[in-house]
């Protein structure tokens, strides 16, 4: 038996991916490919799956953590079978295995202060093909390590693809509209001379998978010619005019907002959704050069709920965010449904009869009404979440410790 501990592999660029769910414990047998924890960044959540097969040892991680590319999950007692092939596998050809590491490293060394290397969508978290909706770079541009070159956007999240190094990019291999799986090639970047050898010796990642980067500019020489019809100029410097992450680019093509009219208030004037909000109140106004589209709605004012009795802060999730911001789009958008349901009242009406008189002699009229006000109260305290409010700064739900329910009266 061998003790592998296993670690986050490469999730995109997240940096503050907070574990969300575990899905093992401590003694469980897990299979390859078996899911371990579930992450959730701001851009999406994914599922991390084991590499080997084993039994959990320890757990390193724990609801509510903060992790990023190679940080450790859990520690797996791997099977004895699999160490004996692992250990078996150099030991049946001992010579030929020494030769091509130094050979690739070499090679590492030499070609990557100015060798153009390839770039290739990183793992998405999954198999499907994900639309290409933004190009941010365009051939000619010089990118920095961590720059983000295109949006990718699937049916449950927005990505931005970082660059793995820094360079000058030469081709782009993808157009608007394209759809790409983990693996493809999105374009060919010029290493920069000096920068981008030095840290590619601090990589461990990038030295396994130098003999295809070798023999890049072979292959790369066709998609050089491809890449200037596969994508549209405007497009890419449109892209690259703003500072914006997928989810505030989303949320501006919803609402038809022309980033280039919004300024950033973010890091590096990075445009934030508050910078989209204020934009739009400006607009409304009339303060803004450019008016928004959309209906015209004011913004909700802020209430103060525990003027009303005790109330309950608490945050809200990045997945409630989300959820909560695309029900309010739909709640002003999508038409209204009225659900009708049935109800035996039998034994109520007879509660309600005898209390007739007693009414009377108060001079009031006893009808149903107070007997339903009663049970949708009940029913808001059974379930709270339906007797809560979207706090105004977007960020919390207020869950309320009283129930008061208003009546339309005619006048």
């Amino acid at each position: 038996m061998a003790k592998e501990t296993l670690t986050v592999p490469d999730i995109g660029g997240a940096e503050d991916a907070e574990v969300i769910e575990i899905y093992v414990a401590v003694g469980d047998r897990v299979e390859p490919e078996q899911s371990l924890i579930a992450l959730e960044s701001d851009k999406a959540s994914m599922e991390i799956p084991s590499e080997q097969a084993g039994t959990v040892v320890e757990l390193l991680v724990k609801t509510g953590d903060s992790l990023a590319e190679g940080g450790a999950i859990l520690v797996l007692e791997t099977d004895s079978a699999a160490s004996a092939d692992t250990t078996a596998v150099p030991a049946a050809d001992p010579e030929p295995e020494p030769e091509p590491e130094p050979e690739a490293v070499e090679a590492t060394t030499d070609v990557s202060a100015a060798v153009e290397q390839n770039v290739v969508v990183p793992d998405l978290g999954t198999p499907d093909a994900v639309e290409v909706i933004e190009i941010m770079v365009a051939p000619g541009d010089t990118i920095a390590e961590g720059d983000s070159l295109l949006v990718l956007e699937s049916d449950k999240a927005s990505m931005e693809i970082p660059a793995p190094f820094a360079g000058v990019l030469v081709s782009l291999a993808v157009g608007q509209g394209s759809e790409l799986c983990q693996g493809d090639l999105i374009g060919v970047v010029r290493g920069i001379e000096g920068e981008p050898a030095d840290k590619a010796k601090d990589q461990p990642a990038p030295v396994s998978a130098p003999p295809p980067v070798a023999a890049a500019p072979a292959a790369a020489a066709p998609v050089k010619e491809a890449a200037p019809a596969a994508t549209s100029p405007a497009d890419a410097a449109k892209g690259a005019e703003v500072y914006a992450g997928p989810a505030v680019r989303k949320l501006a093509r919803e609402f038809g907002i022309d980033l280039t009219a919004v300024k950033g208030s973010g890091p590096r004037q990075r445009i934030l959704k508050e910078d989209l909000q204020s934009y739009v109140k400006s607009s409304l106004s009339g303060s803004a050069p450019v008016a928004a589209a959309g209906s015209g709605i004011p913004p909700i004012p802020a209430v103060d709920f525990a003027a009303f009795g005790e109330v309950d802060l608490q945050p809200l999730t990045k997945m409630d965010k989300l959820v909560a911001a695309n029900m309010q789009r739909s709640w002003l958008n999508v038409p209204h449904v009225t659900q009708f349901d049935e109800a035996d009242i039998t034994e109520m009406e007879v509660f309600r009869a005898e209390l007739k008189a007693e009414a009377a002699q108060r001079g009031v009229k006893l009808t149903p009404l107070p007997f339903l006000l009663k049970a949708c109260a009940t029913a808001l305290k059974d379930n709270p979440r339906l007797n809560a409010s979207l706090a105004a700064d977007g960020k919390n739900i207020v869950y309320k410790q009283y129930v008061h329910i208003g009546m339309a009266v005619a006048t």
